[in-house]
């Protein structure tokens, strides 16, 4: 007899348990973003990325001017290793050395750069689609909010996205700053 009272005790304590984790479920509103997006396609993003592609036109410019003068010597010393003396080819071999290595720094310089104009740009933007999501999810009763991009969501319903809800809110002018 103490078995069975002891049974029946444990069965009403997990369906108890079982009770109170679906009304919590229920309870539990989730939303995802896909902050990439959000980024991309909001005012702020595409202006960012404008200004993006402006430097990293130009920078590929001073590149591609640097390359090309590396060529340009670099195919001289090949047509006149024949007809100059050693000493003419030993000061334009560490000319063609020194153009390399000054190329290099320049790719490297203007990679670094564009990293750094990238990280400017975007990151206030990001702060600020942050804190749009913010506070969608207090008004609207998220409990948790996704971000799709971080490969945690496999697959949602269309509903559960509110990228759009986000991009529109974050493009609506801002009052109050100048």
């Amino acid at each position: 007899m103490k078995r069975i009272l002891t049974a029946v005790s444990i069965m009403l304590f997990i369906t108890a348990g079982m009770v109170s984790n679906a009304t919590a479920a229920e309870a539990l509103k989730i939303g995802i973003v896909d902050l990439f997006r959000a980024l991309n396609e909001s005012e702020a993003g595409k202006k960012a990325k404008t200004d993006l592609e402006i430097l990293i036109k130009s920078k590929q410019t001073a590149i591609d001017e640097k390359g090309k003068k590396l060529e340009t010597l670099k195919g001289e010393l090949e047509k006149q290793t024949a007809i100059i003396s050693a000493e003419a080819r030993k000061v334009k071999e560490e000319e063609l050395e020194r153009l390399a290595r000054d190329f290099q720094r320049v790719v490297a310089d203007s990679q670094a750069e564009v990293k750094k104009k990238e990280g400017e740009l975007t990151g206030g933007i990001v702060k600020n689609l942050r804190d749009v999501i913010n506070k969608i999810a207090q008004e609207e009763g998220y409990s948790l909010i996704l971000e799709r991009a971080e490969g945690l969501v496999l697959y949602s319903a269309k509903p559960l996205d509110i990228t759009d809800r986000v991009i529109k809110k974050h493009n609506e002018p801002k009052t109050g700053k100048k």
